[in-house]
């Protein structure tokens, strides 16, 4: 007798994938919030520029620092708990912000929810790990990273009335508030293994199990840290990732007021302006992970799919960083910030895509890790800025950022997305 012939695949995984980018924008929209507040709080406190960098880069500093337990936690515990946990806890403290009364108190809340946001990267990429097919993954980090991307883009659009209306400490209440409905939609409905979900019929189970393997026939072991701190491709991955992250702080904490002080923008065109090079990111998110998935399905070249992809775009973005700072007209600057921006977000869904190809089960733990080094990058980028204005004017924090870009081009000629941690993987 025949067997019965299996059912349609659900797309189950799909919908785990968008709850995904859900959190992601939520990321975004909780740490860009304070950047389009800036001038507001600064205004109000008599914050100096160097003073509001401590602030910002409190979170930066915590969010490097948290990486990798945040990664280990993920791995140990599953993302459902994990993730649950930690969007709990920094959407407490994104609300938690609005009680400041002066730099200090400030600083402590924005540390403390970076502490909560420095786990989100690895878990969610580990949420993934025994859901998406190896085929994909580049679009499904580009997704991921364009969610993101759009929540940080749409952030001052939602702030700029909220603080017109009620002031800039309702929006960090508001903020807060959405993360808390998303962590009970995520615990109510994800599963760490896909044949632990109601949802999940034969079809794309065989599909997945096909891929990845069964989930729960994998005993649960410690994270190999030996093998994944001893992996070459890994450190190079961490330096790019390094200029990467200094690049892309400069934008997301300091652009709006960036076009305020510099650029002469009101507090209405400052939201639009600042949310346009945002979109061009996500745009550059979608495109870079789907051209690079693209290129390694025809090609069968996974290598070269990820390496190529990534160095134009960091071409792309350290071409037009420069006239983006020069331009005389504002309106000319913020387009061609938007193709800078563009450019750098394109090099984002294959990064991402690179600790899933040769971390396996470990993907959270090897992010983690290039991710900590990233944003060691962010912090810095976001500290030195003050000094930097401070010593020749706004310009020169841009014209480094290319010098990064141009780096991050040349380190990616060094990164290999088939050579694995685990060979057994």
């Amino acid at each position: 007798m025949d067997s019965l012939p299996i059912a349609r695949p659900t797309l189950v995984r799909h919908k785990v994938l968008w709850l995904t980018v859900a959190a992601y924008m939520i990321t975004y929209m909780d740490r860009v919030v304070i950047a389009t507040a800036a001038p507001y709080i600064r205004e109000e406190f008599g914050f100096s520029l160097a003073t509001m960098g401590l602030i910002i880069a409190a979170f930066r500093w915590s969010y490097a620092a948290f990486q990798i337990p945040g990664g280990w936690f993920g791995d140990r515990f599953g993302p459902r708990r994990a993730l649950t946990i930690i969007v709990t806890w920094w959407s407490l403290f994104t609300s938690a912000t609005a009680l400041s009364w002066n730099a200090a108190s400030m600083i402590v809340f924005r540390f403390l929810f970076g502490v909560g946001e420095a786990g989100a990267f690895p878990v969610a990429t580990r949420s993934l790990s025994r859901w998406m097919l190896p085929r994909e993954r580049g679009w499904a980090q580009g997704v991921t990273h364009a969610g993101s991307r759009l929540g940080g883009a749409i952030t001052p659009l939602l702030v700029v009335p909220l603080i017109a209306d009620f002031g800039w400490r309702w929006a960090f209440v508001s903020f807060g508030a959405l993360g808390l409905v998303w962590a009970a939609v995520w615990y109510w409905y994800y599963r760490d293994a896909p044949s632990d979900h109601s949802g999940v019929n034969a079809g794309e189970l065989s599909l997945i199990h096909s891929a990845l393997g069964d989930a729960r026939t994998r005993t649960r072991k410690s994270v190999p840290w030996r093998a994944i701190l001893s992996s070459s491709t890994l450190w190079t991955l961490c330096a790019m990732y390094f200029c990467y992250a200094y690049c892309l702080a400069l934008y997301l904490d300091w652009l709006p007021t960036y076009l305020k002080e510099s650029r002469g923008f009101d507090l209405k065109r400052m939201g639009l302006y600042a949310s346009l090079p945002l979109f061009a990111g996500m745009l550059g998110d979608l495109a870079g992970g789907w051209i690079s998935d693209l290129w390694a399905k025809r090609t069968g070249n996974l290598k070269m799919a990820r390496r190529a992809v990534a160095i134009l775009g960091f071409l792309m973005a350290a071409i037009f960083i420069v006239p983006a700072a020069l331009a005389a007209d504002p309106l000319a600057s913020v387009w061609y910030t938007c193709l800078a921006l563009f450019g750098l977000e394109i090099t984002v869904g294959v990064s991402w895509a690179i600790p899933l190809d040769i971390g396996g089960d470990y993907a959270g733990s090897v992010s983690a890790v290039m991710n900590t080094c990233g944003n060691i990058g962010g912090a810095i980028s976001s500290t030195a800025l003050a000094y930097l204005v401070a010593w020749n004017g706004w310009n020169v924090p841009f014209f480094v950022s290319c010098v990064f870009s141009l780096m991050a081009a040349a380190l990616f000629l060094r990164i290999d997305a088939t050579k694995k941690i685990f060979d057994g993987e």
